[in-house]
Parts: C-alpha cells; structure tokens; sequence
C-alpha cells in the first residue's frame, strides 16, 4: 500500500518522507498551538500551524537527505576498501604486509 502526498511524493518508497511529514505535522501543532495559548487568535495560528509544518518538514527533509548521502557515502568508501582488501591481501601491493630488508632493496 502506498500513500501519494499531494499526488506525486510516494511517502513510503521515497528516504526521508515519512519522517519528515509525521515531524512537520508535529511542529505545526506544537506551532499553531504555542501561537494559540500566546495570542488567543484562531485563524492567525491556523497560518502559524502552516508555516511551522513547511519549515519543520523542509529543515528535517533536508536533514534527513544530507545525513543519508553521508551514509552512503561511507558505505561506498567501506565496500571499496573490502574489496580492495580481498583483491590485495598477500600481495606485494598489500598495504599491511610488513616488508623485509631483502624487498626493500629490490624497490
């Protein structure tokens, strides 16, 4: 099952979507209410309410998305090195083998 917000933005295939909507409607109650208990004015809060849920879901979108290019950056960075690992253990080209005098001289 999945559930299109606004029509196009598939809130359970796409990274960081859910999160960020059930956090944006968070901040818009705690907004809109915080506005409300402050001013007593119901519709300026219902604007308040909007404003806190496109700022609140656009910061932890944005947050959300920078955090996961960094994962898989080093996920990237981490199966490169294993398969380099593999590729060169044992090896002359084997960065961790200690070499001896003997090889030494012959570089």
């Amino acid at each position: 099952q999945s559930f299109k917000l606004l029509g196009f933005l598939d809130v359970g295939s796409v990274p960081c979507a859910r999160e960020s909507v059930l956090y944006g409607s968070l901040g818009s109650f705690v907004v809109g209410l915080g506005h409300f208990l402050a001013t007593s004015r119901v519709r300026r809060s219902c604007d308040f309410a909007v404003g806190g849920f496109i700022c609140t879901m656009l910061g932890y979108w944005f947050y959300c998305r920078y955090n996961l290019a960094q994962h898989r950056i080093r996920q990237r960075m981490l199966k490169e090195g294993m398969r380099n690992k593999i590729l060169f253990e044992g090896s002359s080209l084997d960065p961790e083998k200690k070499q001896t005098g003997n090889e030494r001289s012959d570089s």
